[in-house]
């Protein structure tokens, strides 16, 4: 392999700089609020998204949030990548490896792309196979299987996108990804509501819209990766390399999280499957409900995707204890959003399920009887957050596997299966599942986290000489 040339901007030494060495309350805040209000922000779009399907009947706003389900498997695969493969990016950051750095950025944009690509050939020419394949009821079928055609390009646009987030997440550019997100909200929602209220169009159109605004944002990240020169995280199709060192840790590390990421919208799937026994129109409740439970979690996600790479950049680098305070603060932070937010959404749950009723007295009582438990979870979901970061941070993948796999296939799953059977909560069953699959995967991860503190103490902060540090050290990089 020849010699690749990457070099850091002065902007990304200062990063770097802060992030191994600033105040880590203020390195945490610093990259995770501008992702936070991203996620925040994707809540919103999501809310302002069904609400004008909610304009074109009641069955689409069913479609749409059955839909996105089995979307969100397909799109696993290019967002576990981006994720496994992100941390890696973060942590030959961390350790100074420049050349690295810039053959896993390029490695990764080809690989999303390959998969894709792939995606789409296999499932495109037999959408109808697969829906049905899939236990999508008929009456949806009809409404969103050429809505779902064209949520699939827009997914293969996504993959590539969500590789150059990673990227930029990897830089601390958080402030560059809440601005291009506000240009694909602003993109998606006017075209979004030309489409819907003017033009009275269909669900397709709100698909185009999707396609539009992801495209926008792909311009950009084609012009960010392409004209970096030389820098460490600019594309080089010279740097595209597939030999062991460069993306065997990025495979390693992102299996498990494509596998838990596709597990658990395949169990969301079969959850909005079981609940299609009270009615079509309860999915598209519990998808109205967890539209308003993402005004807290993605927030909370937000600080989980900054954090992680803040954990990933100092382990890289040798700066253990900086680990456990990156995570400290992302729990505190954490749990404060969840029982604010959640707080807040109670006490005007009436009104907000108003806005998605479609004037449905029905709906509107699906909507209440769901999040009214589903908000309750949102805490011990903060907790879940800052452990994920923890994990994903450390490389412990297949750790978060068994975290989000018990999320859905045992605590959320077999209840709900427990309180059709055995109780008459009826369509409530649906909120009080939600409630006690979230509510235990926080103690659940609260007891992983204890665990993996312990070994990660004993074996980087008490006394030992670490091998990382050891060999950060022969580098000439500073640790410690």
């Amino acid at each position: 392999m020849g010699e690749v040339k990457a070099k850091l901007s002065a902007r990304d030494e200062r990063f770097r700089e802060r992030s191994l060495n600033g105040t880590m309350w203020k390195v945490v805040l610093y990259v995770g609020a501008p992702l936070a209000l991203y996620q925040g922000l994707n809540s919103i779009f999501s809310i302002l998204d069904t609400m004008m399907a909610s304009h074109i009947s009641k069955e689409s706003v069913s479609a749409v949030a059955y839909l996105a389900q089995l979307n969100l498997i397909l799109s696993s695969v290019g967002g576990g990548l981006a994720v496994g493969a992100g941390i890696q990016i973060s942590r030959a950051y961390g350790e100074g490896n420049f050349a690295l750095v810039r053959r896993r950025v390029s490695s990764l944009y080809v690989i999303c792309l390959a998969a894709g690509l792939a995606m789409l050939a296999l499932i495109l020419p037999f959408t109808g196979g697969f829906l049905r394949l899939a236990g999508t009821p008929e009456e949806l079928i009809a409404v969103g299987t050429r809505y779902f055609m064209v949520e699939m390009l827009v997914m293969v646009v996504r993959f590539l996108n969500n590789v150059y987030i990673a990227v930029e997440r990897a830089r601390g550019n958080s402030r560059r990804i809440l601005y291009l997100n506000f240009l694909v909200i602003a993109v998606k929602l006017s075209l979004t509501a030309v489409f819907v209220y003017v033009l009275r169009s269909g669900l397709v159109m709100i698909a185009v819209a999707s396609l539009a605004s992801q495209g926008a944002l792909f311009a950009f990240a084609v012009k960010n990766s392409l004209c970096g020169g030389d820098g460490a995280f600019s594309f080089s199709r010279a740097a595209v390399a597939m030999d062991a060192e460069t993306t065997k840790p990025m495979l390693a590390q992102s299996i498990p999280v494509v596998t838990e990421k596709a597990l658990f919208a395949f169990g969301k799937t079969v959850v909005n499957a079981m609940s299609t026994v009270y009615g079509p129109t309860l999915v598209g409740a519990m998808g109205v409900s967890n539209n308003l439970g993402g005004i807290t979690t993605n927030p909370q996600n937000g600080f989980q995707e900054g954090t992680a790479a803040i954990i990933s950049q100092n382990y890289g680098a040798g700066k253990y204890e900086r680990v456990l305070r990156a995570f400290y603060a992302a729990i505190v932070i954490n749990v404060i959003i969840g029982a604010a937010v959640s707080a807040l959404e109670l006490w005007q749950l009436d009104l907000l399920a108003r806005l998605f009723d479609s004037g449905s007295a029905a709906f509107h009582r699906e909507i209440v009887s769901v999040y009214r438990y589903e908000a309750l979870g949102a805490v011990p979901l903060g907790v879940n957050a800052a452990v994920l970061a923890l994990l994903y941070g450390l490389g412990e993948t297949r750790l978060t596997l068994l975290l989000n796999f018990a999320r859905v296939f045992v605590f959320r799953i077999p209840v709900f299966w427990l309180l059709q059977r055995f109780t008459q909560l009826g369509e409530t069953s649906a909120g009080v599942v939600m409630m006690v699959s979230n509510t235990s995967s926080g103690l659940l991860a609260a007891a992983v986290s204890i665990l993996v503190i312990r070994k990660f103490r004993k074996r980087y902060l008490n006394g030992r000489a670490p091998a990382a540090e050891k060999s950060a050290e022969r580098r000439g990089y500073r640790c410690g």
